[in-house]
């Protein structure tokens, strides 16, 4: 426990960076948030039809890890958002959905300024619980980066 606690603790140098930082309250409906600025920021849409949209995001360095790939959270959330984005495209839901679900198969790794590829499909709803599959994918070598499946729920009397 105490190792783990060592880890986490900020030091003097990291504490009094953090302390400098400037974060602004979001203004919901008016700008963008830190989240989408940091974590989605980027991300284009190619293309859209029913039940599939495909696009593009090149990995830019504050989502890349200790070995200079694209970090597994940042594929994680690549999967969220382009999974809950085809639900939306295909007027499943007029409310805010719930991620029920999210499986990941990390298969491969993209490295800084890599151009992928990311693609969702829409699996299927019953009521209110609605699936996607997403595909990552290195747009210049084809490789497989990840696949993902994310379910989504929402509220009883949405339209989903």
């Amino acid at each position: 426990m105490e190792k783990a606690k060592g880890f986490l603790e900020l030091n003097k140098e990291k504490a009094e960076r953090v302390s400098r930082l400037t974060i602004h309250p979001h203004r919901v409906g008016f700008e963008g948030s830190f989240y989408e600025d940091f974590a989605v920021r980027g991300i284009l849409v190619d293309r859209v039809e029913s039940g599939f949209v495909s696009c593009t995001f090149k990995v830019p360095p504050r989502l890349t890890d200790k070995s200079g790939n694209l970090a597994t959270g940042a594929v994680a959330n690549l999967v969220d958002e382009v999974g809950a984005t085809i639900v939306q495209v295909e007027g499943l839901s007029l409310t805010m959905n719930v991620s029920v679900d999210i499986s990941i198969s990390f298969l491969g790794t993209a490295k800084l300024n890599d151009e992928l590829e990311i693609i969702s499909k829409v699996l299927g709803r019953r009521g209110c619980y609605a699936g996607a599959l997403v595909l990552v994918r290195n747009k210049e070598t084809g490789e497989l980066i990840a696949e993902g499946r994310h379910s989504l729920f929402a509220k009883q009397g949405s339209k989903l």
